[in-house]
């Protein structure tokens, strides 16, 4: 079995606050209890009083009506509001979250056309109650609201770092059929969970239909037992093998945790390395073939090792002098064989080896191809997310220049205001000067006026003081 062909791009380091979540599996939903239900009602109380919209109004409100609500709300209540269901999604199997899933469960009207139309905030909402993953609700997830329909609807990967279309690679097995929301390129066949680690023994991958297994899934399932590689034929000794719980199809488990060593053990730090070994040795723990008994105890002794002080890059030196040292017996059994054959069995083994051979080049460029696949859709997928975003982007553009319209037009009615306003204030100060003028103009006519009519009267008692003393 080769090394994992599980991309980076499916195995990158998710933000430390964003823990992957599972769903619960469709069905375990308990019923709706009318206490809990007043209960969870109550959560407006704890978000603000200031509206009376709540998680089970988005859990079971018609969408436009909702999305309407939503919008006349403040950024300030949507994100307290995201903050309650971020501490119901905490406590996993709480009732709260499974009476909001079974309210979104038996809806019938939340299809795609609906969704489109819906707030981005009731989305979010929505598409984490229904997967169980507060990621949907972090500010740093930004997902085109498509892609979180298609999430919604399981037509799309739940995993934020996978995303991949469902069903992955157009497959049509049993579990990719039936199991909803399942992703083969990376969650477990057995518990439908997916992480990010790649590069690791803890996930098994099968060589015919290459899905995934949990390593410690695999063990408790006895699909990891004694049993004949049905790729090599019948007549083979029995070995640790692993048996796919999608296609039925086997694996020899020894192999492939060599070209695991052989490629990834390098890149492992020392917690990791001992985690790995944990892990080889609960896989060959019930090995009845000395080879995968010696591997078993050599690696437990090397953890041991590793505890007393031995140096990681020595550790692994240690594991791949005991591969080699299996690839040279291996190498002598068949030789010894052949050897032992008539020329004409000896010819047939040898050409037996040589398709053996060919077959194994075979399996790696079907590997790559696949790989090539994934790379493809990956890239039709980053596209389409480029497709959403420029669409985002243009609506965004669209709406600033209209918003910088309207600002330029209300500044351009300030301002002619403004103006009308400087010329009604000169208009009133022209206005009073000429009002002072008028003022000054008729006080001095009076004065004048005044002083003629006194002088006047003057002259009159002077003419007739000089009539009395004649």
């Amino acid at each position: 079995m080769g090394p994992p062909s599980r991309t980076n791009a499916h195995r990158q380091p998710p933000p430390p606050m964003l823990p992957p979540r599972q769903r619960p599996p469709p069905g375990g939903l308990l019923p709706a209890d009318p206490v809990l239900a007043k209960n969870l009602d109550k959560g407006k109380e704890k978000v603000g009083d200031c509206s009376d919209m709540s998680l089970l109004d988005i859990a079971k409100g018609e969408v436009d009506v909702i999305s309407q609500r939503l919008k006349n709300l403040s950024d300030e209540f949507l994100e307290r509001l995201k903050n309650e269901l971020r501490l119901i999604l905490e406590e996993a199997d709480g009732d709260e979250l499974l009476i909001l899933q079974k309210l979104i469960q038996k809806r019938g009207d939340l299809t795609e056309k609906i969704l489109v139309g819906a707030h981005r905030v009731q989305l979010e909402i929505l598409v984490a109650i229904k997967t169980g993953m507060r990621a949907y609700l972090h500010q740093s997830i930004r997902l085109s609201q498509i892609s979180l329909v298609r999430i919604f609807l399981f037509k799309q990967c739940r995993n934020i770092e996978c995303q991949s279309q469902l069903p992955a690679d157009d497959c049509t097995c049993k579990i990719c059929a039936n199991t909803e929301g399942f992703c083969s390129l990376c969650m477990c066949v057995r518990c439908t969970k997916f992480d990010f680690e790649g590069n690791t023994c803890r996930w098994i991958g099968c060589d015919q239909c290459s899905h995934w297994t949990h390593a410690d899934c695999a063990v408790r399932d006895g699909r990891i037992r004694m049993g004949a590689d049905e790729k090599k034929g019948e007549g083979t000794a029995e070995m640790m093998i692993f048996r796919c719980g999608a296609c039925g199809g086997t694996s020899e488990m020894l192999g492939w945790v060599k070209d695991i060593f052989e490629v990834c053990a390098p890149g492992w730090d020392r917690q990791g390395l001992m985690r790995e070994l944990d892990f080889v040795t609960k896989i060959f723990r019930g090995s009845l073939d000395s080879r995968g008994r010696r591997l078993s105890w050599i690696c437990e002794d090397v953890i041991e090792k590793i505890k007393g002080g031995m140096v990681e890059s020595v550790a692994c030196r240690v594991l791949m002098l005991f591969f080699q040292e299996l690839e040279i017996e291996s190498s002598r059994h068949k030789f010894e064989e052949i050897g032992r054959l008539a020329p004409e069995e000896a010819c047939n083994r040898i050409s037996e080896v040589l398709q053996e051979a060919i077959t194994k080049m075979k399996k790696v460029e079907e590997e790559r191809g696949r790989m090539l696949k994934k790379a493809r859709l990956d890239l039709e997928a980053c596209d389409r997310e480029l497709e959403d975003k420029a669409r985002e982007i243009m609506e965004l553009k669209k709406e600033r220049k209209q918003k910088k319209e309207e600002t330029e037009k209300i500044e351009k009615m300030a301002r002619e205001k403004e103006a009308e306003a400087d010329y009604w204030e000169q208009k009133a100060i022209e206005a009073r000067e000429e009002a002072e003028k008028v003022l000054q103009s008729i006080s001095l006519s009076i004065s004048h006026k005044a002083n003629e009519e006194q002088r006047g009267s003057g002259g009159f008692f002077n003419l007739i003081r000089l009539n009395d003393e004649n």
